[in-house]
């Protein structure tokens, strides 16, 4: 519904209850409990440690075992909004940012389950160390690792889940090392399930770089389980070794050394010498490193193990792996400026900072052409500190010099580390500190400000990497940590993390989008070509007050800190640039210009107005209150108030303008009760103001003139038809455009133009040539 209104339009009583209404709300805020404190985590705790804390509360809390309690019920909606923000990545930024300001219009934590949900569904496999719970934000880098992953989606409302789950710990114990083990709980991340195309619970899918997903269709026992899973590990077993070892066993070891050693087996019935020269007389398990012969079993230290799980056999080999090369002071920077290195910054050369899981690097890396070594920061500490290292790190260098690098601050496993340094290579994103920060002339740079512990800085780094492969040449990426160059973040007043920065020379301007590569790149290329004109309240005076009688502008009111404002700025970029040479779009800051907006009865925010063309009223506007602000309402409702270009046919004027006239014509044949219809019929507006000149745009309404729609053949609502005039009378029948896009429509309607005059210019000239 829209409201014609009139500045000055509202009571004075009005703003004044308005206003005891504002206060009273800051109170209630400002004397909130911080979300982190609430639920006893830190401000660096991961999702699953949120999840955990919020759990033993809930069993601790719920009013369900505090009935005698008269503020159980309010004590508990606490925790349970305090969760809600902070497991949600970007009500957990605004929060950060904003605190509790922020998120004003967001009403999570209002309602709650019952203990004993809490109880036996809430975090399924959250205590189960083998079975890595993944998120949204974590799950492509995970699967696109290159190991192999056997991922369940489930929901806990789900009860075949919870059989399931039972199973699935028992099977991921028994499978752990050999494939990894994941679960993904669709209530919390419901977007990434629909990506997915999830729509039953439990769904149970194989992962693996380079092949399709695959779906696990069995009965859901750990044999079966195990047996499927097992197709898919691709390592041979080579008939050559001693040992006793089960076939399922010896693929098992296979898969888990993949790349690192090869597996065989040798049966000592058969090959009775050769195991009698390495003095084997039972069942036996031996590790031939590299050097060693099977001749002489002392040579090159073959290291025979007494043991037949493998498990223990993996993990002992994995000791005896040699461990990655170690790269000398001198050295370092003819090995970075050839190839592109993986490296472990450690202090000292016991430091064990790294795991034994880790030598799986150098195969995991080597499609990558990705090689991993190892630096002693105490063997040259003047290197380190200019690469701002004080503490163990990984760091992938791109084979472009030593300044070319980005640290890694993800989770130290090895599936995150993999995912890092595949995207990293491949991207344009370095790590900053005060000798590289750009400066006001040099080139434009795009500047992530944020510290290693905060997991939504940590989420948009892959998206960084993402954008940074589309915008090279055109824009340099870099990332500065604010724990390690806090005087720098301070210098240019950096108050939360992440906050992301373009610095065009003397210009600055500072992202607040969601954290996607593709509302960054529409931010950058928003800022190249803007589609939203920033009013102060002299250009608010000037272009919309003052604007051209046939001028229309969309000006959206709003605060920095509203959460609601923040999801709709890259809706309202989008809506400007597809409105573009038809209405004008503003916005204004209300943070900034408080007096202004109050003066404009600006009464909450976003307050979206449209000031149409201008009549004998002054200063009038109407207010969306539309329930959608994506840009596609938006653009809709707003097309709604530009003047009609097509026409309303009647059957008379159908037959003597349409079918007997010398104009082309394209006609949306509609029914007013159809909705289709009325989405379209803007789109058609669009096409007619853009044929304009060329092509005459109509419409037929179907519900009052059936009989004309029934002798054009129309089946459906609403039909596009295009009567091209070609020097006689048009059939009733038309040429059918089957689009329902007005740029869509316009290039097919170019097209038959430009056809219908190659025809008669081929006329032409046979005529001339006959004459």
């Amino acid at each position: 519904m829209e409201f014609l209104l009139s500045k000055g339009d509202y009571p004075t009583s009005f703003r004044r209850s308005l206003l005891v209404v504002l206060v009273c709300v800051m109170v209630l805020v400002c004397t909130d409990q911080d979300y982190y404190s609430l639920l006893g985590v830190s401000k660096e705790a991961s999702s699953r440690e949120i999840r955990q804390a919020f759990k033993k509360l809930a069993l601790k809390l719920h009013p369900d075992k505090n009935q005698n309690d008269p503020n159980a019920h309010d004590n508990f909606l606490k925790i349970n909004r305090a969760y809600e923000v902070l497991k949600d990545e970007d009500l957990r930024k605004k929060y950060d940012k904003y605190g509790e300001k922020g998120l004003e219009d967001q009403q999570q934590g209002g309602r709650y389950e019952s203990w004993h949900y809490y109880r036996y569904d809430f975090g399924i496999y959250d205590d189960d160390p083998e079975i890595i719970t993944l998120d949204r934000g974590e799950f492509d880098a995970a699967v696109n690792s290159g190991e192999l992953w056997f991922v369940n989606f489930y929901s806990p409302r789900c009860s075949h889940c919870h059989d399931l789950a039972p199973t699935w710990r028992e099977f991921a114990k028994e499978m752990d090392g050999v494939i990894r083990i994941g679960a993904v709980n669709c209530g919390d991340n419901r977007m990434l399930c629909r990506i997915k195309g999830i729509n039953s619970y439990p769904s149970l899918y194989v992962f693996k770089t380079g092949m399709q997903p695959v779906k696990y269709y069995g009965d859901r026992s750990k044999e079966s389980l195990k047996n499927f899973a097992m197709q898919y590990v691709t390592s041979t077993v080579t008939e050559l070794w001693a040992d006793c070892l089960s076939y399922q066993t010896r693929l098992k070891l296979a898969g888990m050394l993949e790349g690192l050693a090869n597996v065989g087996w040798m049966d000592c019935g058969t090959q009775g010498e050769l195991c009698d020269n390495l003095d084997i007389s039972s069942s036996t398990t031996a590790y031939f490193p590299p050097g060693a012969t099977i001749n002489n079993k002392e040579k090159g230290g073959v290291l025979f193990l007494n043991s037949l799980d493998a498990r223990e056999i993996y993990q002992e080999v994995m000791k005896h792996l040699p461990d990655f090369e170690i790269i000398s002071a001198t050295s370092l920077e003819d090995h970075l400026a050839h190839h592109r290195w993986l490296l472990f910054f450690q202090f000292g050369e016991n430091d064990k900072s790294s795991v034994q899981e880790f030598k799986k690097l150098k195969f995991l890396l080597k499609d990558e052409h990705i090689q991993v070594g190892k630096f002693d920061c105490l063997s040259s500490p003047t290197i380190c500190n200019k690469l701002y290292v004080y503490q163990p790190c990984l760091a992938v260098f791109k084979g472009k010099g030593i300044e070319d690098y980005e640290i890694h601050h993800g989770k130290k496993i090895l599936y995150d580390i993999v995912a890092f340094a595949k995207e990293s290579v491949n991207s344009h994103v370095i790590t900053l500190g005060p000798q590289n920060f750009p400066g006001k002339e040099k080139e434009p740079w795009l500047v992530d400000f944020f510290a290693p512990w905060c997991p939504p800085c940590r989420a948009l780094l892959p998206e960084l990497r993402k954008a940074s492969k589309h915008l090279y040449g055109q824009l340099k990426f870099g990332t500065l940590d604010c724990t390690v160059h806090e005087g720098l973040c301070n210098m240019h007043n950096i108050r939360a993390y992440p906050t992301t920065v373009v610095f065009n020379q003397s210009d600055v301007h500072e992202y607040e989008g969601h954290h996607s590569a593709e509302q960054i790149l529409e931010f950058i290329e928003d800022l190249r070509n803007p589609s939203v004109i920033s009013l102060t309240p002299e250009t608010f005076v000037e272009l919309v007050e003052r604007r051209k009688r046939e001028e229309i502008w969309m000006v959206d009111f709003y605060a920095p800190w509203c959460g609601p404002c923040q999801a709709l700025m890259p809706e309202w970029k989008k809506m400007a640039r597809m409105l573009n040479g038809l209405i004008s779009v503003g916005s204004v800051d209300c943070q900034k210009f408080y007096s202004f907006c109050h003066q404009e009865n600006v009464r909450g925010y976003p307050e979206i107005r449209l000031f149409p063309q201008k009549s004998s009223t002054a200063h009038q506007y109407y207010s969306y209150n539309g329930w959608h602000r994506d840009s596609y309402s938006l653009r809709g409702w707003a097309l709604g108030y530009l003047p009609r270009v097509s026409i309303d046919l009647t059957p008379q004027s159908f037959t003597e303008k349409v079918l007997n006239g010398k104009d082309h014509w394209v006609i949306d044949f509609y029914a007013p009760w159809c909705g289709p219809c009325q989405n379209f019929a803007p789109e058609f507006e669009i096409l007619a103001r853009a044929v304009k000149g060329k092509v005459k745009a109509g419409k037929v309404d179907c519900q009052a003139y059936g009989q004309t729609c029934q002798s054009a053949d129309i089946r459906a609502y609403p039909t596009v038809k295009f009567y091209p005039y070609q020097g006689t009378k048009k059939s009733v029948l038309g040429e059918y455009i089957d689009s329902r896009d007005a740029k869509g429509i316009a290039d097919i309607l170019n097209e038959k133009l430009e056809a219908i005059q190659n025809k008669g210019k081929r006329k032409k000239s046979r005529n001339k040539d006959e004459l």
